[in-house]
């Protein structure tokens, strides 16, 4: 099936929690959520409806998707107790949710990533339920990285459950020149990714976790066009030396979605890092989402690699279970 794997659900056991405590900083009016950290923004109904979902991947040439709760309810700025609270509430809404159609929904889980070995026993629980994967943002709310050794944990966790890790980004650090034109949606995304991902290589985690699988979204941001600079540093800088001389070694482990907004731009992306890498992601029901997803595919590559992209790929990243 033609599967979409950069998807967001917001499960009715998430929004009752936003709506009944404040430790969330939330409003949940009518079909509006408002005072998260991406703003305001209206609630689809695909965001909460198992059915209006599929119906809306049909309208866009679908047929299935891999769903993750949006990246305001990661809520890594928290204390554990109302983090883990609300990792659970979307894990669980999650599985109904999927629940409503399982021949086209799978999900993937949440953590409270701020408390690696939190993170690490929820994910199992999550395991447990049916996820066939895991997302966790690029960063922490604090400033912390993903590759540092106290999240170790997590990693090992991931990896032993045979779990795919998506990073998505969230929690972009503060930037002037991202202020205005919603550019920290635009460029602060992007960059956000390719931090988190030559991060992870260079500081060794891919290495450390040789089986770990990691997907990242909008196209790869900015690393399949600048993994080369990482490569080159390696061989002239001393705050390298530690690191892996070719980041472009790690593609085997490494998936990229399609949403570039652009033909060329996807078409360089799947030429430099191999069809056999490349997944549909849309980032539905966002306004940020492809409008054409297949229409995107089948203006990049021929029909032979776009049946791959869509098809082939999402099955081999997330095989049944």
């Amino acid at each position: 099936m033609k599967t979409d794997i950069h998807n967001h659900a917001i499960p009715d056991r998430a929004l009752d929690l936003l709506a009944r405590d404040p430790v969330y900083r939330v409003t949940v009016d009518g079909r509006r959520l408002k005072g998260s950290i991406h703003g305001d923004f209206l609630l689809a109904e695909s965001f909460t409806d198992p059915a209006a979902k599929v119906a809306e991947l049909e309208s866009k040439g679908l047929e299935a998707a891999v769903v993750s709760v949006a990246p305001p309810l990661f809520y890594y700025d928290l204390d554990l107790s109302p983090a883990l609270a609300m990792a659970r509430a979307v894990n669980d809404g999650l599985a109904e949710f999927c629940a409503g159609a399982p021949d086209r929904l799978r999900w993937l889980a949440s953590v409270p990533l701020q408390q690696p070995t939190a993170a690490a026993g929820e994910l199992e629980r999550a395991a447990a339920q049916g996820c066939v994967g895991v997302e966790i943002a690029t960063g922490l709310a604090d400033g912390r990285r993903i590759d540092a050794p106290e999240f170790e944990p997590f990693w090992t966790q991931a990896e032993r459950l045979g779990l795919p890790v998506t990073l998505h980004p969230a929690y972009v650090e503060r930037h002037r020149g991202l202020q205005d034109f919603y550019f920290e949606n635009v460029l602060g995304f992007l960059f956000e990714t390719a931090i988190a991902i030559e991060r992870l290589i260079s500081a060794g985690a891919l290495d450390r976790h040789p089986e770990l699988q990691i997907v990242l979204v909008h196209g790869g941001g900015y690393f399949p066009y600048q993994g080369g600079r990482l490569r080159h540093a390696r061989t002239v800088r001393r705050e390298l030396a530690a690191a892996p001389e070719d980041p472009w070694a790690y593609l085997d482990r490494i998936w990229f979605d399609i949403v570039t907004h652009d033909a060329a731009a996807l078409r360089y992306l799947v030429e430099r890092v191999g069809a056999d890498r490349v997944v549909v992601g849309t980032d539905l029901p966002f306004d940020m989402a492809l409008p054409e997803p297949m229409r995107l595919l089948a203006d990049a590559v021929d029909a032979d690699t776009a049946a791959r992209i869509a098809e082939a790929n999402p099955a081999a990243l997330y095989p049944a279970r």
